[in-house]
């Protein structure tokens, strides 16, 4: 007999599917059309920090930088929301944190396209930021929402596991990795279009996307154990 076992809709990949969207919006967002800033992946943004420093680009290191900076910031802001709510009955803390990544996202949407960029780049490099602490599982599985690097690195690996031994549960896993960075891809295509059409407002399909999330939440789900 079937058993079934609830998991947190946190844990989901229909969730994780609707932020990997957003994740990749945000960075073809951030790049196209607020300065050549990679919000989520601040790997790039240290490297395009390291290569200012050595030509002596003083103003181009911190254009870097801040939202390195910002970045940093929206993990700790994490943590103590975790710590402060994460018993707090009437709604869980990860809700709390997609609400705030929402209204943040719709403020960065009316700052104005030109030396306002800067401000609208650590907005979103510090809701990336809690993002990616935040919502780090789909069905027990390490995954980010944020960037694809690991994603690809784990759908692969476990690709080669199912090669090895054919338990279909293995392809299920690898298949949700594809899936995640599938569905960031198509983010970052909308983002594109989107920021064609509607400049600096198109973040605001994110922030709609973001409380699409939050009622997602309350919603309960469940995987065959």
């Amino acid at each position: 007999m079937k058993q079934h076992k609830k998991i947190q809709m946190s844990e989901a990949f229909q969730l994780g599917a609707v932020l990997a969207v957003v994740g990749g919006f945000l960075d073809a967002y951030s790049y196209l059309f607020r300065g050549g800033v990679f919000a989520n992946a601040q790997t790039g943004n240290i490297v395009l920090l390291g290569i200012s420093l050595q030509k002596g680009k003083w103003q181009g290191a911190v254009h870097y930088a801040i939202p390195i900076l910002a970045f940093a910031a929206g993990v700790i802001v994490v943590e103590l929301i975790k710590k402060y709510f994460k018993q707090y009955p009437k709604i869980h803390w990860r809700q709390i944190i997609v609400m705030i990544e929402a209204v943040m996202i719709c403020l960065a949407a009316f700052i104005p396209s030109g030396e306002a960029d800067m401000i609208a780049n650590v907005i979103i490099s510090f809701v990336c930021a809690m993002q990616v602490e935040t919502f780090r599982k789909v069905h027990g599985n390490a995954y980010a929402t944020t960037m694809c690097t690991g994603n690809l690195r784990s759908g692969m690996e476990i690709l080669f596991q199912y090669f090895q031994t054919k338990d279909r549960e293995l392809m299920n896993r690898s298949l949700k990795y594809f899936g995640i960075i599938l569905f960031f891809i198509v983010g970052a295509a909308a983002g594109t279009a989107a920021g064609n059409v509607l400049s600096h407002n198109a973040v605001l399909i994110c922030s709609a996307l973001l409380l699409a999330a939050f009622f997602m939440m309350f919603m309960e789900t469940k995987k065959i154990k």
